[in-house]
């Protein structure tokens, strides 16, 4: 046995489709359903034929207020430029993102996927069922085209002599279910909110900011110890998967094309323990990955291990930026567990500290980076000048019970950046999972730049670590534009976040529908999280208002849209928040 293994290689996977089983559509809501009917006007507008399925007539009903909206801008696609195929589908269907085409806009796309050499053998068998195969791939690797919807895939492996090249016992088989469509969200646009209210759709040559601008997304992409069935059971098990909810995520960012990239959650290491925890492999999916699309990685793990029965999973913070428009100069790293350790020894009685400890200690974290563009902000005015950009990416407590937690974690970056300030004349963004409605007192102290002292939450504090009230105050110029507001009239509206922005532009196609997904009275987004459970809003990106302006926004998603799966994560969106993306123009300052 031993002699046959090592004059033995594994011959590559063996990919079959049966040729007997008739190619059926699926639902384009429920793809692991069968269709029954198709929609006409899908046909008729030429939208992709993948979204005209429907499982039912209450499946078509239900979806219709979604689904109107292909038809909608299909027929603005048209009027405007007679591509509607193109402008609206694009970013997802389109090869030159890097990410293998799955849609079913055409079986051609077959053509363009590696899925081995010349067969080896017959390319049809028929077996004694009478069913016949034909073979599709010959890889240790198969990758589905659109040819395969609807079918059931057989997956054989052999081994095979090394010398004789002959096979050496019975073959190894796996029969898949019938293949499904990949999801194929409708791309999200960018809305300006600076100038001219209209959508802009995310320039296929890989440019979003025009000269001058450039563009942040923050996102909590829902880390693979979370993403269980006990906790999402409404979400398909495949579609819960990491090695699925990783290609559509990945598929997601690169498709926005920022230049700065805050991910909160991310799987930074995932170590597989074998031979009882003597051998560890650290794997990592997104740095490898995004370094293919000209971004480079800084991250900063939380201070615990979390196990899930068969490996050590590690998530925390990674912000990556292009190197083409950024350079890294200089990388912090806050570790509240470390703050809150000085934090007792300075304020709380021996007798007091390990009660103090374990409320403080929460294993969050944040990262700071300061980089350098490669492209000109400054204009005339301030020639030849560096032009620096501070980023801190962040992931509060999530725990409602910690509210004095929350706020101290939030107190301690925003002091740490202060310091940042005080040293360097630099415009400031801090983004990330604040796990903090509009109005908690961790998003007062964001936006406003301090806490009531009556504010609800302050009643829970018994360390006493918020008191006295009045230090709950910061110098970011986060929210400093009282004059201008007022100058316009605005100032009731109050200026909190990147997203408040929608709550000052015209009307308008974009707009109009924007304002209807913000909360009219925290001028937030209704939601940035959305689960079966729970909706509101707990992402942000702040941004210091005196050196940086808001240019346009990615359009927030409606939860109407959302419901047809009930919640996120879905097979569609990857995690059970939305990702934020902003595009900035930094202003001209006099030099001080």
């Amino acid at each position: 046995m031993l002699v046959i293994w090592l004059n033995s290689e594994v011959h590559p996977l063996t990919g079959y489709r049966i040729q007997s089983d008739r190619k059926v559509a699926v639902c384009s809501v429920h793809p692991s359903e069968l269709a029954t009917l198709q929609c006409l006007g899908c046909v008729k507008a030429k939208i992709p034929v993948a979204k005209s399925y429907h499982c039912s007539p209450k499946c078509f009903s239900d979806a219709w207020q979604h689904h109107r909206v292909l038809h909608d801008r299909a027929a603005s696609a048209v009027n405007e430029n007679g591509n509607e195929e193109e402008e609206l589908f694009g970013r997802y269907n389109s090869s030159g993102s890097g990410v293998l085409n799955t849609s079913l806009s055409g079986s051609a796309s077959s053509a363009s996927l590696t899925n081995g050499s010349t067969p080896l053998y017959p390319a049809a068998v028929t077996q004694r069922s009478g069913e016949t195969w034909f073979e599709v791939g010959r890889s240790k690797i198969y990758t589905p085209s659109a040819d395969d919807i609807g079918h059931v895939l057989k997956f054989e492996c052999v081994v095979v002599d090394a010398e004789t090249k002959l096979p050496v016992g019975h073959p190894n088989t796996l029969l898949t279910s019938r293949v499904i469509p990949a999801p194929s969200p409708t791309p999200r646009r960018l809305i300006p909110v600076s100038g001219l209210d209209a959508m802009v759709p995310l320039d296929p040559d890989g440019r979003i900011s025009s000269s001058g601008t450039f563009t942040v997304l923050s996102y909590n992409i829902l880390s693979d110890v979370y993403a269980t069935s006990e906790t999402y059971s409404y979400c398909p098990s495949w579609a819960l998967s990491w090695p699925y909810r990783r290609q559509n995520l990945l598929r997601e960012i690169v498709g926005y094309r920022a230049d700065i990239v805050c991910l909160q959650e991310g799987n930074l290491y995932n170590f597989s323990l074998a031979f009882r925890y003597k051998v560890i492999i650290m794997r990592n999916f997104f740095a490898p990955e995004l370094d293919k699309h000209g971004y480079q990685a800084l991250y900063k793990r939380k201070t615990i291990e979390v196990y899930n029965g068969n490996s050590l999973t590690i998530d925390g913070c990674a912000t990556f930026f292009r190197r083409d428009r950024f350079s890294h100069v200089k990388k912090y790293e806050v570790e509240f567990n470390k703050a809150a350790q000085s934090l007792t020894d300075a304020l709380v009685p021996s007798a007091q500290r390990k009660t103090a400890l374990n409320r403080l200690v929460k294993d969050n974290v944040a990262l700071i980076v300061v980089l350098e563009a490669k492209f000109n902000n400054q204009g005339a005015d301030n020639p030849g000048k560096r032009q620096l950009l501070c980023i801190a990416n962040t992931h509060i407590n999530v725990h409602q019970d910690l509210k004095d937690v929350k706020l101290w974690q939030v107190l301690t970056l925003l002091k740490g950046l202060e310091k940042i300030a005080a040293s360097a004349d630099i415009p400031m963004l801090v983004c990330g999972d604040f796990n903090s409605v509009p109005g908690s007192a961790p998003h007062s102290l964001l936006a406003m730049g301090k806490v009531d002292p009556l504010h609800p939450d302050l009643v829970v504090d018994p360390l006493g670590i918020l008191r006295p009230h009045n230090k709950l105050t910061h110098q970011l110029p986060l929210d400093k534009r009282k004059a201008c507001l007022l100058f316009l009239g605005w100032w009731d509206l109050g200026k909190v976040s990147a997203y408040s922005s929608f709550a000052r532009v015209g009307v308008g196609l974009g707009s109009d529908q924007q304002k209807r997904r913000m909360d009219a009275t925290t001028n937030e987004p209704l939601f940035t999280n959305c689960t079966r459970d729970f909706i509101g809003a707990l992402d942000y990106i702040f941004y210091t208002a005196d050196s940086l302006m808001v240019e346009s926004l990615l359009e927030l998603l409606d939860e109407e849209s959302l419901r047809k799966d009930t919640a996120l994560p879905s097979p569609e969106w990857s995690s059970d928040h939305i990702a934020l993306l902003a595009e900035f123009r930094c202003k001209s300052r006099p030099r001080r």
